[in-house]
Order: C-alpha cells, then structure tokens, then sequence
C-alpha cells in the first residue's frame, strides 16, 4: 500500500481560512458507504440523517494556547509550541528556529512571565524544554499564547473560539478536532430531539495526528502516543445503543481512533484512560464505529488513509473529485462528509 495513492490535487482557493459563520451553515456532502452514492446537503441537515437510538460520539477535548511568540535570552526571535507534559516542570515542544536554539539556551516570553530552558532532542525531532512561570500554567498561557492552528491557515483568528469547539471541556490538545468545529448549541439540541444522544470521549489531539508519513509504504508509519479516555458513562451509553439496534456515529477521527482503541472484537467498547498510538489503514476491520462525521483533509496523511479504511479509497478519493468540482471548502476550517 502506497502513500502516493492517497494523492489528490486541490487548488490553493479551496483551503478554508476562516469558519463558517455561523458554524452549522457548512456544506454537508453525505456519502454512502454501501454504493457510493453522493448528496449534497449543509450541516445543519445532520439530524435528519440519524436515527432515534443513534448516539454521537464527541470529542470534548480543548485546545490550549500552546503557541509562544518571544525571544532567546541573548537575543534572535524564537517560536515554542508546547505539546504535552513530560513531569513536573519539562515540556515537549517544537522550537523554532530548532538549530539556533542549543542546549541550555534561555527562552523568554511574554515579558518574562514565561521562561524556558532548551533541553536535548527527542527521537521524532521534537525537543525537551523546561518551563519557569508567574504563576499558573494554564493562566498565563491564556494571557502570552496563541492558538496553534495548522500552518496551512495565513491569517490570525478574528476570536480564538473558532478554533474551539462548542462543547470543548477537557484542557490538553494542540489542534482542534475539527470536524466537531460545526456543532452549534442549537444544532445539538436537534439532535438530541430527534432521539440521537450526544456522548463525549476525550482524545488530547497532538502533533502526531498531522506528522508526514514519511515512508513510502504506508504500514510502516509510526503514530506519535495520544492521551485519550473513554467515561464509564459514554461506554455504557454506546453498549445501550447497540443492545437497542442503534448506530453508533463518530464525530472526526481522533474520536474514531480513540473507540477503535478500546473496543473488543465483539464491537462492545470499555471505559478506560491511556495512551494510543493506533493508525488505521485499510483493511482494518472496525469494531466500534458506524457511521463518521468528518472534514475533508490532507493528501498523504494518516486522517485521508483512515478516512479511506472505513469507506474504500476509491470511493473516498471519488468523492473527494467531486467536492472539488462543486466548491466545497477544504480542511480545519472548511466543510465536512458524513459517510454512512
């Protein structure tokens, strides 16, 4: 299995750099997975596409602003996306301009609020930082950081919620679940009249979700550990909806990635906490998910190939033709497929 058979091309235009406004006005292209027939529809059609006894699964994991603008101690500008805790005070994080910033260099933000220590480099190229702050963590990154959106969107957010999603509860993430960015208060509510439930999990999206598959032959790539938990509560929700002839409908891949984890052959899925490195590649046979609510994404990535596992490559690819050929808006910020 090839990486360059998960290529596609798309024009520069159709890369999303802001959200719909509002957030459920997004363009819905529904596909079906038995024949591959298309229907075009906008996202706040979703409710009439599930079922009562359906349960949607969410992702409520929240971004935070892990994107430091400052400088080195003896001067230069210096960029550091945090990623995760390593322990006590030590970070991984990107730091730009990597090869500038040797071991040992002291790294200044937010007028002295934030310092960091450079640290040695990890096995994936990232590096080890160690952090000195006034007081909480979480507080001053609030009022130093930026949120870290994807490199293919140019221009700053207008109000940094866009990049959150609605029900965005649990702190931890780099990157948004993106294909939850469409929910509305009003549209949830729809969906839970219609007699769907809506069910939350927590997948801490990190770099690894949108590293390069840097190997020619698919199986080889290695995922980045992502931190996730399923609730006893979601769990038991899931095992009632199947016991009762419902479908169960994930929202986005990280969500998909994190029931796939812990889910047993017997498609039941248990509560749990832990790390997952799981990558989906077709012939994967999927146990917990039935349906997906996704975004359009990336040539060549780990998203495209799962999203190709639960749907056929051809058909995704098909698809993915004619949402080009229609206008559809591509990526975080664009439209989204649900594929049933």
């Amino acid at each position: 299995m090839r990486l360059s058979e998960f290529d596609y091309a798309l024009p520069r235009d159709r890369i999303a750099q802001t959200p719909a406004a509002p957030r459920d006005s997004a363009r819905l292209l529904v596909l079906r997975r038995a024949d591959g027939a298309v229907a075009h529809r906008t996202f706040r059609d979703l409710p009439e596409f599930l079922r009562p006894g359906d349960v949607l699964v969410l992702n409520d994991t929240r971004v935070i602003p892990a994107r430091l603008r400052g400088r080195r101690a003896n001067g230069g500008a210096v960029e550091l996306l945090l990623l995760r805790p390593h322990g006590g005070a030590v970070w991984e994080a990107l730091v730009r301009p990597g090869r500038r910033v040797r071991e040992g260099a002291r790294l200044v933000f937010g007028d002295g609020r934030i310092e960091a220590t450079a640290g040695a480099r990890t096995a994936s190229g990232t590096r080890l930082v160690t952090l000195a702050h006034q007081g909480d963590l979480r507080a001053v990154l609030q009022e130093t950081g930026e949120m870290p959106v994807p490199p293919y969107i140019t221009r700053r957010l207008d109000d940094p919620r866009d990049y959150q999603t609605v029900y965005a509860e649990r702190e931890g993430a780099v990157a948004a679940p993106t294909a939850g960015l469409h929910f509305t208060p009003e549209l949830l509510a729809a969906v839970r009249a219609r007699g769907a439930a809506p069910v939350f999990l927590t997948l801490h999206v990190g770099i690894g979700t949108f590293r390069s598959v840097e190997t020619d032959d698919v199986t080889a790539h290695r995922m980045d550990a992502e931190w996730y938990e399923v609730p006893p509560e979601t769990a038991r929700a899931i095992g009632a909806a199947r016991a009762r002839g419902g479908r169960v409908v994930v929202c986005g891949t990280t969500a998909v990635r994190t029931l796939e984890s812990v889910a047993r052959d017997d498609g039941t899925v248990t509560a749990g906490r832990g790390w997952t490195e799981l990558f989906i590649t077709p012939g994967f046979r999927f146990r917990a998910t039935d349906a997906l609510i996704t975004n359009f994404h990336l040539p060549r990535t780990t998203l495209l190939i799962l999203v190709s596992a639960f749907a056929g490559r051809e058909r995704v690819l098909a698809a993915y033709a004619t949402a080009v050929r229609e206008g559809y808006r591509f990526y975080s910020f664009g439209d989204a497929m649900l594929i049933a």
